[in-house]
């Protein structure tokens, strides 16, 4: 089975951002009085707004599920407070779940949390667990930075984290470190912010002990670990010279996906990380659109490029494009045992 473990829904109708577009102009207009126009969508709407893009390319591409969760770059936590996010937030994972409803062999979902700068992260306890136990949602992703571009709230690996870190203990439960939108102009979002984010989440769980506090918590790096492959030697060196473990005691929590989107990018990630770490991905439809003219074919295209290494093993590409993913996400495994999809536990294929 072929697993893509990173898909937001980019192509939402139109009323969810006009909610979001009623929840802007109330923050700064609070003495307008404007009824909460609620999300209301049909499910030909939804079906519209996939079946013309991210279904069909999954079915083109020969993708058999993606784990399907809000666009990274409308979760802007740093927009309003706290029930600000709580409201968006419900609404765009509702909308995932009623998608996931449409196509249950096609998406699985993940949901977006209701961070807000400043404000401890046991404040998503509640919304991650409805997704988890209400709606069936498989896991979640986190904002490093809710201020979007200025980095206060503390690091991953502060105890300001530990309460909701704990809960996904507790649910089994992995999580995607992404970054959303970047107010910062030093930063653009997609080309800096998200690849600065990727690369200090490693970096800050080389400096801590989070995983002896929690030994079974795993995050997912998305976009090919940012820079992390590329100077896997630099990072190798700093926990040297640092005193702290080697790299390899960070995988048994830590992995990566394959959004990189040229073959030699590809090919450096499949050399350096270890095989049980990466996870297939292409993000569709996602950050960057169009066709390659060097090669002709889509820059997400990444199942193509894995295809193409020919050194690659096959037991490590059937890992690769989805054997790892149902490792990851158990609750992913538990959902397609009972679909019938897959075998159940210790049983033979």
């Amino acid at each position: 089975m072929i697993i893509d473990c990173h898909g937001h829904y980019t192509t939402a109708p139109k009323a969810l951002s006009q909610f979001r577009a009623w929840q802007m102009d109330r923050l700064k207009n609070p003495d307008r009085l404007q009824p909460d126009p609620g999300v209301a969508v049909s499910d030909d709407e939804i079906r519209d707004t996939l079946e013309n893009n991210q279904i069909r390319i999954q079915r083109e591409r020969g993708v058999d599920l993606t784990l399907f969760s809000p666009r990274a770059g409308g979760m802007a936590h740093h927009v309003g407070d706290a029930k600000t996010s709580e409201a968006w937030t419900r609404h765009c994972n509702d909308l995932i779940h009623r998608a996931v409803m449409l196509y249950p062999d096609n998406l699985a979902g993940v949901c977006q949390l209701p961070q807000s700068p400043g404000v401890s992260p046991a404040n998503c306890i509640p919304e991650l667990v409805r997704c988890v136990e209400e709606l069936g949602f498989v896991g979640c992703n986190i904002n490093p930075d809710p201020t979007d571009g200025y980095w206060t709230d503390p690091p991953l690996t502060h105890r300001h984290w530990y309460p909701l870190f704990k809960k996904m203990v507790e649910l089994d439960v992995p999580a995607m470190v992404h970054t959303s939108c970047s107010c910062n102009p030093n930063f653009h979002f997609t080309g800096a912010h998200y690849l600065n984010g990727d690369t200090t989440a490693f970096m800050q769980f080389i400096e801590s002990d989070l995983f002896r506090d929690f030994p079974t918590l795993k995050f997912i790096i998305p976009h090919g670990g940012g820079a992390v492959p590329y100077h896997w030697g630099r990072y190798r060196g700093l926990a040297q010279n640092m005193g702290r473990p080697p790299l390899e005691t960070l995988m048994n929590n830590v992995f990566f996906d394959t959004c990189v989107y040229h073959q030699p990018g590809i090919e450096l990630l499949l050399r350096v990380v270890p095989p049980d770490n990466i996870l297939f991905a292409s993000e569709i439809i996602g950050a960057v659109k169009g066709v390659d003219p060097q090669t002709g074919f889509n820059y997400d295209d990444t199942k193509r490029y894995i295809n193409a290494v020919q050194w690659l093993e096959p037991e490590v590409r059937e890992k690769v494009l989805g054997g790892n993913a149902l490792r990851v996400y158990s609750r992913l495994r538990s959902r397609l045992e009972a679909q019938g999809r897959l075998p159940a536990s210790g049983e033979s294929s």
